[in-house]
């Protein structure tokens, strides 16, 4: 591992600093805009000056940046006070990155560079109700009728699709041979006759994920990626990207805030953080943390040498998620009756930010696939342990057991 910049990348970061400091939004720049058209609004003035969507070619709004020069950019980005954009994570980490792989030209020159700017959004039409984690499981299925696909079924935990433009979807289009290879992609209008979008209510009292309805839903032939059959490779594409989302780090809990809420609090006469089972705890979470942080740098330091991270991001997921929730559920016990109060403006330091983290991991720990999908890829990908039995491998879907 190297902890330091090279020359080159301590020259890149220098520059965005340099960028974000002198045209970081304003309030007043802000004044009258909602969360979205903030969102636009900055992704819009960054791509215009060369800092949105780096990675992608010149031609399509990026500069050819490598992978740790956009490491760096969110780096920087993360440091300073600028509209929250990540309505456009799926559509510039997932959908963009595979019409450019799988879309003709006339399609490259229509929507990727309207997804740099912000002006398209786009959601992922991937699980379904049956299928959980196991993409290739999916029923939505498509049936050819002339120059038209009819799409009928039902697609589960689709972010942001209550205000997406477009999707990315992955339907069934032959039952009848192994469930890996009777898929195909398509690209679909969210506003199309037949489509019916439902908030799903979270815990967290957030509707971030949605349920969606197609009904005799007609898309021409000439939105479809790949060929008939091929949408498992295609969607390769789409999961590969989707692990090239490597940051600073996200929100939520962090060690060092239920630390200084140990410091702060009482259990009996004494700080919390002098007694010993809370400091037992707090040295478990200590070390979590900087375990996750060193593997992030390994991953760093692959990308500034030029390598493709592995499967075993996997694990930054699956113990950080966990840790975050267990971080939280423990600092409020220790606010007692206080950790009942779940409002922003209650304390000026932290608001609400041990309920909220709360309350929205259990959706993070499904969203990407669950808990149990991180530990299969880490124990075969990574540890080279053997797979699991399938009862479905090698046979025609439409004959997969499917219980009683």
């Amino acid at each position: 591992m190297d902890f330091e910049d090279t020359k080159e990348e301590a020259a890149f970061r220098a520059d965005a600093q340099a960028w974000f400091a002198a045209n970081a939004p304003t309030a007043k720049e802000l004044e009258g805009m909602d969360g979205m058209q903030r969102a636009k609004y900055w992704q819009a003035k960054k791509v215009a000056a060369g800092w949105g969507c780096i990675r992608w070619p010149k031609e399509y709004g990026g500069r050819d940046a490598s992978a740790i020069e956009q490491v760096i950019l969110n780096q920087e980005e993360a440091k300073i006070s600028a509209p929250e954009t990540g309505v456009f994570s799926i559509g510039q980490g997932m959908a963009a990155p595979t019409l450019m792989t799988w879309a003709n030209d006339d399609d490259k020159a229509r929507f990727v560079p309207r997804l740099a700017t912000g002006e398209d959004i786009w959601c992922q039409l991937f699980s379904e109700p049956a299928g959980g984690s196991d993409l290739a499981a999916l029923r939505t299925k498509a049936v050819k009728d002339g120059d038209d696909w009819v799409i009928n079924g039902q697609k589960i935990w689709t972010s942001g699709a209550h205000y997406s433009d477009w999707g990315i979807l992955v339907v069934r289009t032959d039952p009848n041979v192994p469930k890996h290879q009777g898929l195909t992609y398509f690209y679909v209008d969210m506003k199309s006759p037949g489509i019916e979008i439902k908030p799903i209510r979270q815990i967290s009292g957030e509707s971030n994920f949605n349920e969606v309805y197609f009904t005799d839903v007609r898309i021409p032939d000439s939105q479809r990626l790949g060929a008939v059959g091929q949408g498992w490779k295609v969607s390769l594409t789409t999961l590969m990207n989707e692990r090239a989302s490597i940051g600073a780090g996200g929100g939520g809990v962090k060690f060092d805030s239920v630390k200084k809420l140990a410091a702060s609090v009482n259990i009996g006469d004494r700080p919390a953080i002098e007694d010993s089972a809370v400091r037992a705890k707090l040295a478990s979470w200590y070390v979590q943390e900087a375990g996750l942080k060193y593997t992030s740098y390994r991953t760093l330091s692959a990308l500034s040498r030029g390598a493709i991270p592995g499967p075993e991001n996997s694990i930054g997921k699956l113990v950080g998620a966990v840790k975050s929730q267990d971080m939280a559920s423990f600092a409020i016990d220790l606010l007692e009756q206080e950790g009942i109060v779940r409002d922003k403006s209650y304390d000026e330091a932290i608001g609400s930010l041990f309920q909220d983290t709360y309350m929205a991991i259990p959706g993070l720990r499904i969203a990407g696939g669950t808990d149990e999908i991180m530990a299969n890829i880490i124990a075969e990908r990574v540890l080279g342990l053997p797979q699991e039995p399938r009862a479905d491998k090698g046979i025609p879907f439409s004959e997969v057991p499917t219980g009683s």
